[in-house]
């Protein structure tokens, strides 16, 4: 099992130094985090509930800003950006959430198409993308199915879908596969690995799933109460 070792090449996708984050007057939920992963690395997070997995994801996809430290995605120091730039770089990050966060109103192709007709596209530009997507990712005969009529496992392959739609050079996964059946999660698992190889983006995967860490062997970070702690696990593994 390989655990994880920073990566300090040039122009790292992800670069926190000295990050910590508080809410409010609590002590802090995440303490000192420091990261680099290159593009295109494919990464698992771990750690007991409770450890700051969520507030991290958080951080990396711009949702909250850190009490302390410095973010820097794709080589831009984000607490610096003005709001045009942030859209930009948010535009540039996918996100898959464990609740999937479907708009049940919505089709299968109306919820991936959602993040384009939002930037202002037009159906007859993004059809056909939008139908190769759901294809690749195993629902082309489910395309005008609404979220109640759909297996979890195929919720989250729309949620999946969706995070793509604009081939993020960041994809952020938080607990994806915590609503699905072991053979569900291992194929969503290697949707991201196809992913990670064919695109070229740069994966990081929430989970307490140790044996999917186990069997997908590629490196982990583990928190523990709110502090990276080298990965002391899977030594030997």
């Amino acid at each position: 099992m390989n655990r994880f070792r920073p990566d300090f090449s040039d122009d790292p996708a992800v670069e926190l130094n000295g990050v910590s984050l508080r809410y409010d007057t609590a002590d802090d939920v995440l303490s000192d985090i420091n990261i680099r992963l290159k593009p295109g690395s494919f990464t698992f997070l771990t750690g007991a509930s409770g450890a700051g997995k969520s507030s991290l994801l958080k951080l990396l996809y711009l949702a909250l800003a850190p009490t302390a430290g410095d973010i820097r995605l794709f080589g831009q120091r984000t607490g610096m950006l003005k709001r045009k730039q942030l859209s930009a770089i948010r535009r540039r990050i996918g996100v898959v959430f464990q609740d999937f966060r479907l708009l049940e109103h919505l089709t299968a192709f109306e919820n991936v198409a959602l993040p384009l007709r939002v930037a202002g596209q037009k159906e007859a530009a993004y059809r056909t993308e939008v139908v190769d997507l759901l294809r690749w990712v195993g629902l082309g005969e489910r395309l005008n199915a609404r979220p109640p009529q759909l297996s979890g496992g195929e919720q989250q392959r729309v949620a999946i879908a969706r995070a793509l739609i604009n081939k993020p050079d960041l994809l952020i996964a938080d607990e994806p596969t915590g609503n699905v059946d072991p053979d569900m999660a291992r194929r969503i698992f290697r949707l991201f690995q196809e992913l990670n190889r064919r695109l070229d983006t740069t994966i990081i995967i929430a989970t307490h799933d140790m044996h999917i860490i186990r069997e997908f062997e590629s490196p982990v970070l583990r928190l523990q109460h709110g502090i990276l702690v080298e990965d002391v696990e899977f030594q030997g593994a």
